[in-house]
This record gives structure tokens, C-alpha cells and sequence, in this order.
């Protein structure tokens, strides 16, 4: 595989392209850890979305390595796909951690794919990181995007020096 600024530019709109199926899982997501953690998670809109896959995209650093992770997610495929299984778990629990960002959105990132993953399922045409795919920009993007009371105040382990 070689990646190139046109190929990071194909792989961003694939990403955005994407918004139909990653947003309405976002919120989905979002709606069932507000309920169990008692809070209000603020819903993402598809213009939300595509404003945070342009952040991620200007950053070249940051953008050639989602790119990549992306674009090896969408050619896996593995014969009778659960031998493959644990490739695309790793693929897609990393793809989300570089989405979300530094810690603590990292891990949390990497924990939500999982949580994300068991909702979505790939039509049976599509290679089997597809939906891993998916899966990894619902919880990386739902973690960089606002709307989660913690991350909307000061935290009351600051210190000032």
C-alpha cells in the first residue's frame, strides 16, 4: 500500500461520505452511555461531523496515519471473516484512540469502539473492516466532538502553579 496526499484526500472523502451511517451511530451511542452514566449527551449532526473530519484531515500527521488505518480497514477482508476477527478489533480500537486524541479521550476512544462495534454489522458484500471501520469513526469522532458534560467544565484536578 502506498499513501500519498492524493490517496489521504480519498480516504477523507470516504470518511465523509461515511456521515449517513457513522452519525446516526454516534448519537445511538451517545444516548445509551448518557442513560447508563445519568447524564445528557449533547446529539452530533452530520455538519458537526464532517467539521471534525475536516480537523482531523488538516493535521497531515494525524491525517496520513487515520488515512492509512482506513484504508486498511477497508480492503480487509478474511475468508469466512472470523479468523480475521482479531485484526480488525485491533485496526478499529486504534483507528478510534488517533480520532478521539490525547488521554483520557484516547481510552475512552478505544473502549467505546467495542461498545460501538456490537451495533453495527456490514452488509454481506462489504469487506469485513467495514463496519470495524465505522464502528472506529463513530467512537473516535463521538469523543472529539463536544457535548459530554465532564469535558465541558474545569476539571477539579487542576492545579495551579
Amino acid at each position: 500500500m502506498y499513501i500519498s496526499p492524493a490517496r489521504v484526500a480519498e480516504e477523507r472523502d470516504w470518511v465523509v461520505n461515511r456521515a449517513e451511517t457513522v452519525v446516526p451511530l454516534i448519537n445511538d451511542v451517545r444516548d445509551d452511555l448518557g442513560e447508563v452514566f445519568g447524564t445528557d449527551v449533547d446529539t452530533v449532526s452530520e455538519s458537526d461531523y464532517r467539521e471534525a473530519v475536516d480537523a482531523v484531515f488538516a493535521d497531515g500527521d494525524l491525517a496520513v496515519n487515520v488515512a492509512a488505518m482506513v484504508a486498511i480497514l477497508r480492503e480487509l477482508d478474511v475468508e469466512g471473516d472470523y479468523p480475521g476477527f482479531v485484526v480488525d478489533e485491533l485496526l478499529g480500537r486504534e483507528l478510534a484512540a488517533t480520532i478521539a486524541g490525547p488521554q483520557p479521550l484516547r481510552t475512552l476512544g478505544e473502549a467505546t469502539f467495542h461498545y460501538a462495534d456490537v451495533r453495527i454489522h456490514g452488509e454481506a458484500d462489504e469487506n469485513a473492516g467495514i463496519d470495524d471501520c465505522e464502528a472506529a469513526l463513530a467512537a473516535g469522532f463521538q469523543e472529539r466532538l463536544p457535548g459530554w458534560n465532564w469535558t465541558e467544565r474545569e476539571s477539579p484536578f487542576a492545579l495551579e502553579r
